[in-house]
């Protein structure tokens, strides 16, 4: 049984394979936690580096972050390679998916699994490495709760050592301008309990709040380091909407000129009306809301808290404001029909929103990991197939083929599209026309029935999702991750 040698200083590295192309906070965060504690910390992240053999080599604790589905899968394809290299190193996955997921993990040989809070366990673990206490192929039974939500006091995220804000996603400006982001975090988990999220299987309800102090912190470091924009990726900014509104009136006070994003579920949005100007007033770019479909039944079923008639009132209320909503969507359920998916997308034209959904949106078919609430649902556990641990899923099928014939067809239209440097109108086009095709209809003239404008909108240029994935998409089809997946590749 090899030991981990007790020495002055651990040798640790935290390896992100895919953050939603931002600069990883969940890297930043416990890298300050131990470098406090005076191990030697380095930081990889894969979507934009290569996995650096002397790192691995030389580390006594390599710690996989894993806050997606896919960055789960990524991770997981390393481990041989990473076990080849350095097999007296203690694993640990940490974030969202490591505890739904950790019997197949530790089937992996990972011996370390924290969720939730994770920080206060990456350190503990670190400590009892660097005392001799962990063998090298974690078969030491762990000691840290594999899933913590006990309130942390924060310290602000060390991001020496990682690569610069204008490495990762930038924020597009209509008229072109490419403005660098930064991003961070003011809360962790949620009070809601959607039925398809993956932050309810670990949260189950609680929030997080990250100290304002620690947050402005972060955001001075990182305006410093060349940020123009800031990326908030709290799952939901108006959890606490007196802590949010705090922190982004005190950004735009010592930073007037930088602009940011947030994401806020339909429900918030419409409860906290009252706010919306306040963020308008202090630099909001816009806002990303999961309105996951305009169908009633399948919001239900989502368990999301709102209806369509919320989202319309939504979009009426920022187009008033002069502000700037990207809805994200849950297209292809169980539940979607043809003409449910015309039903979205008309709408989508006739309130003029074609550039403001990033096309991968209308691609995405549902995932159902570990853990779900979609299990509680009768119909859902009678429809599945058994879990495939290596997909980290419970598969399903449509009962109506042309549903998901439909969902690859439009999968390979946002490919091709992105490919040929479309325009998010021009790929919705083709979207509408084949599906309105697919269900026997008349194909639509133009893109939009609607007397509103089209206008170009802000975003950032590496799409996005979080619960859900393309049909017919090993991992993720769009931007720099292709580049992570051609990479893991290489490596297996």
């Amino acid at each position: 049984m090899a030991l981990v040698r007790s020495q002055s200083r651990m040798k640790i590295l935290l390896i992100s394979t895919y953050e939603l192309g931002r600069q990883p906070f969940g890297l930043a965060s416990p890298t300050a936690w131990l470098r406090a504690r005076g191990h030697f910390v380095s930081c990889l992240d894969l979507t934009r580096q290569s996995l650096d053999e002397e790192k691995v080599l030389s580390a006594d604790l390599i710690s996989f972050y894993v806050p997606m589905h896919t960055a789960t899968r990524l991770a997981a394809r390393l481990i041989p390679k990473i076990r080849e290299l350095n097999p007296r190193a203690h694993l640990c996955f940490y974030g969202l998916y490591a505890p739904v997921n950790e019997e197949y993990l530790r089937s992996l040989g990972v011996g370390t699994i924290l969720g939730g809070e994770f920080e206060e366990g990456l350190a503990s673990l670190a400590s009892r490495l660097q005392h001799g206490a962990v063998n090298g192929d974690g078969s030491l039974k762990q000691q840290e709760p594999v899933i913590s939500l006990a309130r942390q006091k924060f310290l602000v995220p060390d991001r020496a050592g990682m690569l610069e804000p204008a490495k990762y996603t930038r924020v597009v400006i209509p008229g072109g301008e490419h403005r660098v982001a930064g991003s961070t975090e003011a809360s962790r988990g949620c009070k809601h309990l959607c039925r398809h999220c993956p932050i309810v299987p670990v949260y189950n309800g609680v929030f997080r709040v990250v100290e304002r102090e620690v947050v402005l912190e972060d955001i001075l470091q990182q305006v410093a380091a060349g940020a123009r924009h800031i990326t908030f990726g709290d799952p939901d900014f108006f959890n606490g909407p007196g802590h949010a509104i705090s922190i982004v009136e005190a950004m735009h006070h010592e930073f007037p000129e930088i602009s940011y994003d947030v994401t806020i579920k339909v429900e918030h949005l419409r409860k906290h009306d009252a706010l919306l100007q306040k963020l308008r007033d202090t630099g909001c770019l816009f806002v990303t809301s999961a309105v996951e479909s305009v169908d009633d039944a399948v919001l239900e079923k989502f368990d999301k808290g709102h209806t369509r008639a919320d989202f319309l009132a939504v979009v009426a209320r920022f187009r008033e404001l002069g502000m700037t909503l990207l809805p994200t969507f849950v297209p292809f359920t169980p539940w979607t029909t043809l003409e449910g998916y015309t039903d979205l997308l008309d709408v989508l034209a006739e309130q003029g929103l074609s550039e403001n959904v990033a096309p991968i949106q209308l691609a995405i078919r549902l995932l159902i990991p570990a853990g779900s609430r979609l299990l509680e649902l009768p119909e859902v556990r009678a429809m599945v197939g058994p879990f495939d641990p290596e997909a980290l899923v419970f598969p399903w099928k449509h009962e109506d083929a042309r549903v998901d014939a439909l969902a690859r067809e439009i999968s390979q239209l946002v490919q091709r599209g992105d490919g040929l440097k479309l325009s998010r109108t021009e790929i919705f086009g083709h979207i509408r026309r084949a599906a309105h095709a697919a269900a026997g209809n008349r194909a639509p003239n133009g893109v939009a029935h609607s007397a509103l404008k089209i206008a170009p909108v802000p975003y950032l240029d590496e799409p996005w999702y979080c619960c859900a994935e393309p049909m017919d998409v090993q991992f993720v089809s769009i931007g720099k991750a292709k580049e992570t997946v051609a990479k893991a590749d290489q490596f297996v």
